[in-house]
């Protein structure tokens, strides 16, 4: 379990990110079409997880714009923006915001993902969402780094992603 905070009180999760090194968990997820999508379709490209408890809070909506702009000339990688959201809150926001770089991916039809990752809170009143964690995978699903944030309310370290990335 790890403790990060959610408006400067203690939150837990479920577990700890996978480990750098490691192969990352499988996952099944829902995708805009309300399609099941795994790491499988994404096979052969790193993928950056930008995991948020909802696209309808500032530092979720800022990170998934600012990765969208980081990924807009990259064909070798993928952004998976993956929440609780349904699929098509996800879409309106995409489209009112002009994302057209990032997959957002819902855990609509349960919490394995966010068990799965370590991420699921607890404890708060959020719990059942995730908390907002990084992580950068390569082509093999091979764990690059991972960050969870210290603060659920403060938008993700963008520079050490990128660092990995470029």
């Amino acid at each position: 379990m790890a403790q990060v905070l959610f408006k400067g009180q203690p939150a837990h999760t479920s577990g700890e990110l996978p480990k750098v090194g490691s192969k990352a968990p499988d996952f099944k997820l829902t995708a805009g079409d309300l399609s099941d999508v795994t790491l499988a379709n994404y096979k052969g490209k790193k993928k950056l997880l930008n995991i948020v408890h909802s696209l309808d809070t500032g530092p979720c909506a800022a990170s998934a714009k600012r990765f969208n702009e980081f990924v807009k000339n990259r064909n070798d990688l993928v952004v998976l923006v993956i929440s609780a959201d349904l699929p098509f809150a996800q879409g309106r926001f995409c489209t009112g915001e002009g994302l057209k770089n990032v997959v957002t991916l819902s855990m609509m039809r349960d919490r394995h993902f966010a068990k799965d990752y370590g991420v699921l809170l607890t404890d708060t009143p959020i719990a059942g969402l995730c908390a907002r964690a990084t992580l950068v995978l390569d082509e093999n699903d091979k764990v690059l780094y991972t960050q969870m944030g210290p603060e659920l309310t403060v938008e993700p370290d963008y520079d050490k992603a990128f660092a990995v990335l470029k």
